[in-house]
């Protein structure tokens, strides 16, 4: 079977196909999950505001029953109130108001009448302030609850100051509740860490004929008079947390601005704000506020479809995978049809050369026979010199042939291959080149070529003693290089044809070494070389 066939291109098509299916179906499924997860904070969001507003509704409504009791009798304000909001309870109905209090009408100059109130409702002594060049003012006659810091506001002129001034007439002219800007109460002047605040006013308006002598104060044509404002203070660190309780601890970040758009003050925060912050509306009066709430659950946000995303990728993935594996299974049984031929192949190559060694090895020890037998002076001589030199070619090649080293020295294999066929100690010496370490399969490779060019030599060229035999080697730009010369043969050698043995060396030196060979013949002289890259396996 191919892998490239019609049928397995038709099925890969069809699994990348299915792949892109599950991926799309994913990643909308991941999105619809994140929308869905953003709309549910989007609709908690929404419920903090409307608690807060309804919170902030809540406070207008006392404001409005404290506003009806004050009109109903103006002259006992002070004790009635107070029963009002001991029965009434705003601080644990509806927290986060810094008390209630009533702002009297004053024309300038004139603050014996509201000094008195101050004293009626407090038994002390009182002044009005600041000085101020507006025509009339509104100090503050009560404070309920009263407490220490409250006190420090008692006797203020609030419409000396612009930005209350701002939103007490506004309320003045529209009869409904009003807020303030950001301003800092007079009451912090007392407090250790101070916050910024705002206050909601309603107008109190005169009861009677305009003209009466009841202290209301009347402006420009077309405005009621007023007696005065019925206002609460807030200090917005302590409302916030007043009006959420524990619910805001479950809020990663939340911010809000007192008003709209860019510009508007930051007032409070709590927490840090993440990328995807809810922003809502507060009505404060009649004032827009707002409020941006993170809930910073990236784990619970982004699991959901995190994990629905992983899932299809994984589908996606596995599809792939099972086709890249069928595909690899197809590879490996062609790669290993191949390694089986191939060792096949090399099977019947080291049989042939095990066929073709016999002989030579056979040639070998008649020539080292014969060698050996001239160099001896007598039976006794021969029979020590040929045990001797045979018993070396032993121990050389089951070196090689059991691997008991580690490396071997290139040199070493040289010449003992040399010495075996009968080259003397000053030949010998004549063999140079650097220290050269070869692995066994490196090892193995050049031993088998230095004997076949030696057995060679032996039966045709200059170690029969018919020439002459220089052997060396060097590095040469990150190879080494092993040159065999025979000079001054009687004969030109034949090398048109290579034999059986140079074929099996040629690929050991081109496999095992992964290198290359070179034979020349030209005036009665054979030139071998081979160069292979120098691994440097000793270091």
């Amino acid at each position: 079977m191919r892998p490239n066939s019609w049928a397995d291109r038709l099925l890969a098509l069809l699994v990348r196909f299915v792949g892109l299916v599950i991926l799309l179906a994913t990643l909308a499924a991941a999105s619809a999950s994140f929308l869905y997860n953003r709309s549910e904070e989007s609709d908690r969001a929404a419920r903090v505001a409307t608690q807060v507003n309804m919170r902030l509704r809540d406070h207008v409504a006392v404001l409005e029953g404290v506003r009806a009791l004050y009109q109903s009798d103006s002259a006992t304000s002070g004790p009635g109130i107070r029963a009002y909001l001991g029965a009434l309870r705003p601080q644990i109905q509806a927290p986060g108001m810094e008390g209630v209090g009533i702002a009297a009408a004053m024309r300038a100059g004139t603050p014996a009448a509201v000094e008195a109130k101050l004293r009626e409702n407090y038994g002390r002594d009182i002044k009005v302030w600041p000085t101020t060049d507006q025509p009339i003012g509104f100090p503050v006659v009560l404070v309920e609850p009263y407490t220490p810091r409250r006190n420090v506001a008692l006797g203020f002129d609030m419409y000396s100051e612009p930005t209350r001034r701002e939103a007490m007439r506004r309320a003045w002219k529209t009869g409904q509740p009003a807020a303030s800007g950001i301003v800092q109460l007079a009451q912090e002047r007392a407090a250790k860490v101070k916050q910024p605040g705002f206050l909601i006013y309603i107008p109190v308006y005169v009861r009677g004929p305009a003209g009466a002598d009841n202290g209301a104060v009347a402006t420009a044509a077309g405005v009621r008079p007023v007696e005065g404002f019925v206002y609460a203070p807030f200090r917005i660190g302590d409302m916030m947390p007043a009006v959420l309780g524990s619910q805001l601890n479950s809020i990663d970040g939340i911010e809000i601005y007192a008003g709209e758009g860019p510009s508007a003050p930051l007032v409070f925060r709590k927490g840090v704000m993440g990328w995807d912050a809810q922003e809502q509306t507060l009505r404060v009066a009649d004032r827009q506020w707002t409020m941006r709430i993170s809930y910073g659950r990236i784990a619970e946000r982004l699991g959901r479809p995190l994990a629905i995303l992983i899932f299809g990728i994984a589908l996606a993935l596995l599809a792939t995978q099972l086709h890249r594996v069928q595909r690899r299974r197809i590879i490996a049984f062609q790669v290993l049809a191949a390694e089986k031929a191939r060792h096949a192949e090399d099977r019947e190559l080291m049989i042939g050369e095990m066929a073709h060694r016999m002989k030579n090895a056979f040639a070998r020890i008649g020539a080292l026979a014969r060698i050996t037998l001239r160099e001896s002076t007598s039976l006794d001589d021969f029979e020590t010199k040929f045990d001797g030199r045979m018993r070396a070619l032993s121990d050389a090649k089951q070196m090689l042939v059991t691997g008991a080293v580690d490396t071997v020295e290139l040199g070493q294999i040289v010449r003992r291959e040399l010495e075996l066929a009968g080259r003397s100690p000053d030949q010998l010496s004549a063999v140079t080149g650097p220290d050269v370490r070869l692995d066994d399969d490196g090892a193995q490779a050049l031993s088998l070529a230095i004997h076949e060019f030696v057995t060679n030599s032996i039966k045709y060229g200059a170690l029969a003693g018919r020439g002459d035999l220089a052997v060396g080697w060097r590095r040469d730009e990150g190879d080494i290089e092993l040159s065999w010369v025979e000079s001054d043969l009687p004969e030109p050698p034949q090398i048109d044809s290579e034999s059986f043995g140079t074929q099996f060396i040629r690929t050991l030196i081109e496999r095992q070494l992964k290198g290359s060979w070179n034979r020349s013949a030209a005036d009665h002289r054979l030139s071998i070389t081979i160069r292979w890259p120098d691994r440097d396996v000793a270091n």
